[in-house]
């Protein structure tokens, strides 16, 4: 962690706890007002009249602002001269620095009040051109010289900026640390080096994402997730776009990135699915609190899908399904349950059949679990599971091209195809045996329909059984609990 020190000439400056003891005491010259606390400040010797070109004031001295406001602002009643600064960025305790600075006062500058320091100086326009060695070109230096070396450092200015977005913002001080962030990620994307909260025990509670690999590892390569994790969405999301667009971070990094962040943020589900029947939290009558906070979670779910790599197995299956049932209870966009479905489709193979249980929770629907969310995953794994002609037809020109060919060429092409085939097919034959596996669990709904059981069990092509053994059981348990009820 980087501290500064500026300043040794200690003078007189009073804060706001000083007033009630010191001001029957002595007169002041000065009253500077930030956010409801007052500030005594006295000149050194006389001054008859205020005059942009002739302040005794040390705090004056160095602030174009605070000069332009006392020459617009005449004394009161009490020849106290009254400066309202209602809109002070940082508040008291960022005025309180700069203030202390023009005295001589010794401050210390850190990564935590970098950013505050930075926006109030600014406000007070401390520039050179008002006096040189003003606070301006100090901070900067400070701050590009210090901080931004720093990985942690960094990181924590940036969090600092949150309270102060606008003025951060203008200033560019968001943007560096997005870019310094970045740019250290990309210098060593994987490298063997645990953050400093690697050592932090992950919780052991079901969430919203994958807790199986984000326990720590003692060759973790995603040194980098768990620090930037810490970030709220916005910045976060800012951060991971600009690692994303180096293009040096490999797929597999990004995906792990997300889970870590999705463990820190989403909100816990059980592994069941367990919430109360027919309740959407889009929809039930709730406070404005938990309204605020369901949305802040959805924007963030939304935003992690948003995020998520192209690339085929960047995040595992299970992962995106958990997200599929997060985006079920915060009411996510259908763009974002679409995108997830899709995703799911790709690597349903991989699912098993406690994933896809992903509990109801529409008013129009009467089961206990989303079948026609997974008859959608279903579809989408069957639209690209589908494989192109293995003979297209071949004008002339092409068969007289691959003639040219050696036999080694085209025996290997000949086993990269077969392969390719192969691999589809068996796909098929994983998703055949959990689909009817999934449908022994839907069928003890009593709620369930014959048409849809008929429908999920239609989805998946015969050729993909090579037994019936598990669909009849899915059917025996359904005629069983139909008689039964």
């Amino acid at each position: 962690m980087k501290f500064m020190k500026l300043g040794s000439r200690p003078d007189t400056f009073y804060t706001s706890e000083a007033i009630r003891t010191i001001s029957s005491e002595v007169s002041s010259d000065l009253i500077i007002q930030v956010r409801g606390s007052r500030y005594l400040l006295h000149k050194f010797g006389n001054l008859c009249e205020v005059r942009a070109d002739d302040f005794q004031f040390p705090l004056l001295s160095k602030c174009l602002c605070l000069q332009r406001l006392c020459s617009e602002s005449p004394p009161d009643s009490s020849h106290h001269q009254i400066v309202q600064l209602p809109d002070f960025p940082g508040g008291v305790e960022a005025f309180e620095l700069c203030a202390k600075f023009c005295y001589g006062i010794t401050i210390t500058l850190s990564p935590y009040n970098i950013v505050a320091a930075r926006c109030a100086a600014e406000y007070l326009q401390m520039t050179e051109e008002v006096e040189k060695g003003n606070l301006i070109n100090k901070l900067e230096i400070f701050f590009n010289s210090c901080i931004l070396h720093g990985w942690k450092d960094t990181i924590v200015s940036l969090q600092t900026t949150k309270a102060l977005h606008l003025w951060s913002e203008d200033l560019g001080i968001t943007s560096r640390c997005i870019e310094t962030i970045a740019s250290k990620v990309l210098r060593h994307p994987t490298k063997v080096s645990l953050s400093h909260s690697h050592s932090r025990r992950v919780r052991d509670d079901i969430s919203c994402n994958d807790t199986e690999s984000l326990r720590t590892k003692s060759g973790s390569k995603g040194w980098w997730a768990e620090d930037l994790a810490e970030l709220s969405i916005d910045l976060y999301w800012r951060t991971m776009i600009a690692i994303k667009s180096g293009g040096k971070v490999p797929s597999n990094l990004i995906g792990d990135a997300l889970k870590v962040y999705a463990s820190r943020w989403l909100p816990n589900i059980s592994k069941n699915g367990n919430r109360k029947k027919n309740v959407s939290l889009a929809e039930s009558e709730v406070d404005d609190s938990a309204s605020e906070i369901t949305s802040k979670h959805r924007l963030l779910l939304e935003s992690i899908v948003s995020l998520l790599p192209t690339e085929k197995g960047a995040v595992s299956c299970s992962f995106l399904l958990k997200l599929l049932k997060a985006s079920n209870i915060l009411n996510a966009s259908s763009s974002s349950k679409m995108e997830l479905a899709r995703r799911v489709g790709l690597q349903l193979e991989e699912a098993t059949v406690n994933d896809l249980l992903i509990p109801s929770l529409s008013y129009t629907n009467d089961t206990v679990y989303d079948v026609e969310l997974v008859m959608t995953i279903l579809e989408q794994f069957m639209l690209q599971g589908q494989s192109p002609p293995t003979s297209p037809p071949r004008s002339l020109k092409t068969f007289e091209r691959r003639r040219s060919r050696s036999a080694e060429n085209i025996n290997f092409e000949l086993q990269e195809s077969r392969r390719s085939s192969s691999a589809s097919h068996s796909s098929k034959l994983k998703v055949a045996k959990l689909v009817d596996r999934y449908l022994q669990e839907v069928a003890r709904d009593v709620n369930f329909s014959l048409s849809k059981f008929i429908a999920l069990a239609d989805i998946i092509p015969d050729f993909a059984r090579h037994d019936h053994d598990d669909l009849y059981r899915a059917i025996d348990i359904y005629l069983k609990d139909m008689i039964q009820n």
